[in-house]
């Protein structure tokens, strides 16, 4: 006889925790539920329960939060983006901001000011300028969907399921990006199945058409990649390529790459240029920055603007500094940063970003900057910072997982008067800044939201040497 699942009657939604998903208390346990919202009472049945907490579902609404909205996108809940859709912009905000703050209370463990308020994004849709799809040769059928065994062969065009990587939700319409984006996904996989190009098969990985990368910049240029699982079949490439070209004109710069990996990393893929540009141009506080096809570059071209202008403006810049940008990518903040500084040193371990932040400063007649490859924490030395100079202020805006110990060590010996420690993860960035106690004290903190209808907060935080 099958097992009769649990389930909390009435229980009201009180929080949301860090990573997004919102939390009830039930006898003393949390329970954490997605897609709800503070003050909806639900009904959940639980999907796993441990000593201290449990997880589930809600699967009925007694009472509706009144900071609940009705989501905008057909694929909400399914295709694991967006998750926030359903809660109010501004009751977003608050939580991205207390995420900040929590973060600093819990793991910094030292003092600091009021956080400023958090920057919000004047767009809350179309605001990425990059999206990744997957190819499957098999799509996800919604439960609601008719099925016939013939239809298991439908192939799909979108992202994966969250947590499953063998399946991928076919995408209509994702509000993400412009809707160019949308027309360039549909037309592509109509000409893939019209001309019988084959899907990748996610679980034996054969078949040609494995990923579709559409990046766009501000200044309305396109770029599309287009990357295939095999080498061969050099005649269909070629035709797929041709037909992006043909019916886009409006994509500027044309790209394929060949990944027969188990996995759709491209960082280690070398891009073949077919058309156009080989570039995309961003323009951002009066310079101009040439993305590349493996570039990294923020994802939200509106707000990085705000963000970066906050980095330099808390950098308090006057001229004779000498600065280091840690993790510069293609030196966005390190470019911007020169008008102000005596000196840069970019810092990052991709060599194609370093030849871009290179060609960034040229184009832009900056003659004032240095950039360097490596992995920071074999690069970056006492020894390194005698041979460049000794830094007044350092710049970090490092990935998600923070700066290694040994960065940090190596930052806390050249004692710099000013860091500015930009981050997209506040738990780990109030993990490193609770290393440089107490040999600085924050003085300034900055959340900004970079990515709307997400748990996810950018935020800066500016530290000042004690007694320099």
């Amino acid at each position: 006889m099958k097992k009769k699942s649990l389930v909390y009657e009435n229980v009201e939604i009180v929080d949301i925790a860090s990573e997004g998903v919102a939390i009830a208390r039930v006898d003393g346990m949390v329970v954490f539920v997605p897609y709800v919202a503070p003050g909806d009472v639900v009904d959940i049945r639980v999907s796993r329960k441990k000593k201290s907490y449990a997880k589930g579902v809600a699967i009925k609404f007694h009472k509706h939060s009144p900071f609940r909205t009705e989501p905008f996108c057909e694929h909400f809940g399914l295709c694991g983006g967006c998750k926030w859709q359903h809660l109010d912009y501004n009751k977003q905000l608050y939580y991205k901001a207390k995420q900040v703050t929590d973060n600093l209370e819990r793991i910094a463990k030292m003092p600091f000011p009021t956080p400023l308020p958090i920057v919000m994004s004047e767009e809350q849709r179309h605001y990425r300028n990059k999206l990744e799809y997957t190819f499957a040769d098999k799509r996800w059928f919604l439960p609601h969907e008719p099925f016939e065994h013939g239809d298991k062969h439908i192939g799909a065009l979108g992202f994966h399921i969250p947590g499953r990587f063998d399946k991928v939700l076919d995408i209509n319409n994702c509000y993400l990006q412009p809707p160019l984006s949308n027309e360039i996904r549909l037309e592509v996989k109509k000409y893939c199945v019209e001309n019988n190009l084959p899907f990748k098969n996610l679980k034996t990985h054969q078949g040609l058409m494995k990923n579709l990368i559409v990046r766009n910049s501000n200044t309305d240029e396109w770029m599309v990649i287009v990357v295939f699982g095999t080498n061969d079949d050099i005649d269909l490439q070629k035709g797929i390529l041709e037909h992006i070209k043909t019916k886009f004109p409006q994509v500027t710069s044309l790209w394929s790459m060949i990944n027969t990996k188990l996995n759709d990393s491209v960082a280690d893929l070398t891009p073949e240029h077919y058309y156009g540009k080989p570039y995309l141009t961003e323009k951002m506080l009066g310079l101009e920055f040439q993305v590349a096809p493996k570039a990294f570059f923020q994802t939200n071209s509106q707000q990085a603007e705000n963000l970066y202008k906050l980095a330099c403006d808390f950098s308090h810049l006057t001229g004779s500094e000498m600065v280091y940008d840690l993790y510069t990518g293609i030196g966005t903040i390190a470019n911007l940063l020169a008008k102000n500084a005596k000196w840069v040193v970019g810092v990052e371990y991709i060599d194609e970003a370093i030849d871009n932040a290179r060609t960034n400063s040229e184009i832009n007649g900056i003659k004032n900057t240095t950039f360097i490859a490596g992995d920071m924490s074999k690069v970056l030395s006492q020894a390194f910072f005698e041979k460049h100079g000794q830094p007044d202020v350092i710049v970090t805006d490092p990935p998600r997982a923070g700066m290694n110990p040994d960065v940090i060590q190596t930052i806390l010996q050249a004692g710099p008067k000013r860091i500015v420690y930009v981050s997209c993860n506040p738990a780990t960035q109030a993990r490193d800044i609770a290393m440089m106690s107490p040999h600085y004290e924050i003085k300034k903190v900055q959340p900004v939201d970079m990515f709307p209808h997400t748990h996810h907060v950018e935020n800066i935080v500016l530290l000042e040497k004690v007694n320099s």
